[in-house]
């Protein structure tokens, strides 16, 4: 296949990018991707910056800001916290089953929407003081909570979950994806990613001791006002904070569903107001404001800005370099090692390793989703649901590592006994390993079972 200059150069000026972002976290890859970008195009591909500038994902960065907004609001006015406090409570003190609660608090607290790094910032804490006082090692405790939080960040609701659907949206057409089965697609991914982190997570929980622990700790039981005091009841602010999150979940479920079409068909009105998880979110967030129940200044410093941009720049690079040739070579490189049922283990793999220096949700997941398309094309068939799933597994697996923001907050919140040096080490083999298991993983599931 002939490649063009332009095409070549937008591959070693993405490469560049994803390099950068393996070896200086300090940098902010998403305005170099805008900047590489418009360098590329103008220089190579006789297209002008203002035009590059209109790649911008405007609809996927509003839709980002509203949700992580909303959830900034339920944060900083301490609804979150006791949301998780009260969880906590709830499951008693059955100390054998405590491994098993904490991963089912996770993935319910990360799927309602604040995704899995809050999630795991919420749960890390309170898990790790469970840990130690039941004799549970920090590193089993880990692959609980952030393999429930990875394994459900992919929650239509949840910041992870909104990227990947938007750049699905953006390409479904191509994929022969009806605008309707959008939100079906979405809870499928979803389900795809919770069922495969949780074999590698829970898998290796009980392989490597927690079914030995858990054996040991038949009969006992623990103080849970000691380990979570209950707090002070919700307040009337708190009150309605949960009420804007259900609403929130019930807006977005109750369109996708087939019986209520006709409804919102004839109310054209209501349709546009909540046309997305983003345009809910604002709405429901000028409630919270309107009503004093929410600091917006605190909120918006929560609102992960660096990740948003980085998704957002990639994503302008990605376009640039997609406009060029550079993602068909790109394709054609990936479809000469694979066919169409191993190309789910390739993408894992891939993915996995280059997530495990780099952003799963702000690198990987721009990068290599806009694959699927040409992918299936170049492959001749090929299940692009398999392939998208794969993909985001493959990223995501790997954030165990305490190289991710999942795995150093666990280690943060570890108990003093703990040795974090070889907590460190073992969390950093596991994190890397996983992109062979991942890969497996992922050919097993996704391409041989089809899954």
């Amino acid at each position: 296949m002939d490649i063009s200059l332009v095409a070549i150069i937008s591959i070693v000026a993405l490469l560049i990018v994803v390099i950068i972002s393996c070896i200086n976290e300090d940098l902010n890859v998403g305005f170099l991707a805008i900047g590489f970008a418009i360098i590329v195009a103008g220089v190579w591909g006789g297209v002008s910056g203002a035009k590059v500038l209109n790649y911008f994902p405007t609809s996927l960065f509003m839709i980002l800001v509203g949700v992580t907004f909303l959830f900034g609001m339920a944060q900083t006015n301490g609804t979150m916290e006791k949301l998780t406090a009260y969880s906590v409570r709830a499951c008693g003190g059955n100390t054998a089953l405590v491994p098993i609660i904490v991963y089912l608090l996770t993935t319910f607290i990360t799927t309602i929407g604040p995704g899995n790094i809050a999630g795991t910032a919420l749960m890390a804490p309170v898990a790790m003081a469970i840990a130690t006082r039941v004799g549970l090692s920090a590193f089993l405790m880990t692959l609980v909570v952030v393999g429930a939080a990875n394994g459900a960040a992919f929650s239509p609701f949840a910041p992870t979950g909104i990227i990947s659907n938007g750049i699905i949206a953006k390409m479904a057409g191509g994929l022969g994806i009806m605008p309707d089965a959008l939100n079906g697609l979405a809870w499928k991914i979803h389900f795809n990613s919770t069922v495969a982190q949780g074999i590698a997570n829970i898998g290796g929980f009980f392989l490597l001791g927690g079914w030995a622990w858990m054996s040991r700790q038949k009969g006992a039981d623990l103080n849970i006002d000691e380990l979570a005091p209950k707090p002070e009841p919700f307040n009337k602010h708190q009150l309605l904070t949960l009420a804007m999150v259900a609403l929130l979940i019930v807006f977005v479920v109750l369109p996708g569903l087939g019986p209520l079409k006709p409804f919102f068909k004839a109310n054209a009105w209501l349709a546009n107001v909540i046309s997305n998880v983003g345009t809910i979110a604002f709405v429901l967030s000028c409630v919270l404001m309107l009503t004093g129940s929410g600091d917006s200044k605190a909120a918006v410093k929560v609102v992960p800005w660096g990740v948003i941009m980085m998704v957002c720049g990639m994503t302008v690079l990605i376009e640039v370099m997609d406009k060029s040739g550079g993602l068909n070579a790109f394709v054609t490189l990936i479809a000469a090692v694979s066919n169409p049922t191993t190309v789910n283990g390739t993408l894992a793999f891939v993915t996995g390793i280059i997530s495990a220096y780099s952003s799963s949700s702000g690198v990987v997941m721009p990068m290599f989703l806009p694959m699927v398309p040409g992918l299936v094309k170049e492959l001749g068939g090929g299940d692009p649901i398999a392939m998208i799933s794969s993909i985001n597994v493959g990223a995501h697996l790997v954030d165990t590592s305490p190289l991710s923001t999942l795995g150093a907050l666990c280690i943060a919140c570890a108990g003093d006994h703990e040795d974090k040096a070889k907590l460190f080490r073992n969390l950093l083999v596991w994190g890397l390993s996983m992109s062979v298991v991942g890969g497996i993983i992922c050919l097993v599931f996704f391409g041989f079972l089809g899954f």
